[in-house]
């Protein structure tokens, strides 16, 4: 089968909602690389697309992005071609439609690759809860599915909502607003991500811990980094280590539960979010894939 490396599919800039959101993908196909080409394998490690594009997205609502010799396109779970590669940039799908860049600006498209928003923005990133996120010129807002502004422009950063709530910056601080732009909890935040099962991962003083709807901390800030509850757990970072280099090492990624608890101890130089029962790790340079009791249903391999 020759060698496969898993790519890190969880992405924690406010581009990405996470394939967790998408409750539709009954059984999820995960991107691998083998020999310079990516494709898909299932849960059970088994590859059902075979490695042939250049890049590839996680599939989100029955189609997967893939970059075909330098344009972006879709594919469905057999891998054939359903939108054929024309964007310079492309993300997964989220409730119906899909943000791609076409000439350096930003739209949206539907599952058959027709334009429903003009690209315009200079970037945009998911639809979640109804509303994206847009930006214009250096600043910030949202927009609805008919490319109406809901929200002025006025954030320095912004990502996506979830649980009514979405996370923004403010001169170097990060809050959380309603889908109205009323700020619930006011900027206070070095870094903060959007809400994932009632808590919200959230920086201070160079620690990161988890917030509830109040702002409170309900997982008090102590890990280097933090990504989003999901399935009932979350990976953590604990210290940091560098070679003589300056490369990172040091197996200090693991798994909390809601109570920040340890489920699954640190031992991993990287670890992501669980989504139907699966996370990726890393160890070293080589990616595999977990359980949630932290057994290797694919040993990391390059």
């Amino acid at each position: 089968m020759g060698l496969l490396f898993i790519m890190g599919v969880v992405l924690l800039a406010s581009v990405s909602y996470g394939q967790e959101k998408d409750a539709e993908e009954s059984e999820p196909l995960f991107p691998v690389r083998q020999n310079g080409k990516h494709g898909y394998i299932d849960r059970t490690g088994k590859i059902v697309i075979e490695p042939q594009f250049d890049s590839a997205w996680s599939f989100r609502e029955g189609l997967g992005a893939v970059k075909i010799d330098g344009k972006w396109g879709y594919i469905d779970r057999t891998g054939k071609i359903v939108i054929k590669p024309q964007f310079d940039n492309a993300y997964p799908f989220s409730a119906g439609l899909a943000g791609v860049m076409i000439g350096g600006k930003w739209g949206f498209v539907d599952k058959t690759g027709k334009i429903i928003i003009e690209p315009q923005f200079d970037w945009a990133f998911d639809f979640s809860e109804g509303l994206a996120g847009a930006k214009i010129g250096d600043k910030w807002g949202y927009i609805d599915k008919t490319a109406k502004i809901v929200i002025e422009p006025q954030f320095d950063r912004a990502q996506v909502f979830s649980e009514g709530l979405a996370p923004v910056e403010i001169d170097g601080e990060w809050g959380f607003i309603d889908k109205t732009g009323k700020m619930i909890i006011s900027p206070q935040f070095d870094l903060a991500w959007w809400f994932s099962e009632g808590l919200a991962p959230a920086k201070i003083g160079g620690k990161w811990g988890y917030i509830d709807k109040t702002g409170e901390y309900a997982i008090n800030p102590q890990f280097d980094y933090a990504h989003h509850l999901s399935e009932g757990l979350a990976a953590v970072q604990i210290g940091t280590t560098f070679d003589e280099r300056g490369r990172f090492v040091g197996r200090n990624w693991g798994f909390i539960d809601k109570t920040g608890r340890y489920v699954i101890n640190p031992q991993f130089d990287w670890a992501g979010r669980f989504f139907k029962g699966v996370a990726g790790v890393k160890i070293g340079a080589k990616w595999g894939w977990i359980d949630k009791t932290g057994k290797y249903i694919w040993e990391p391999t390059e």
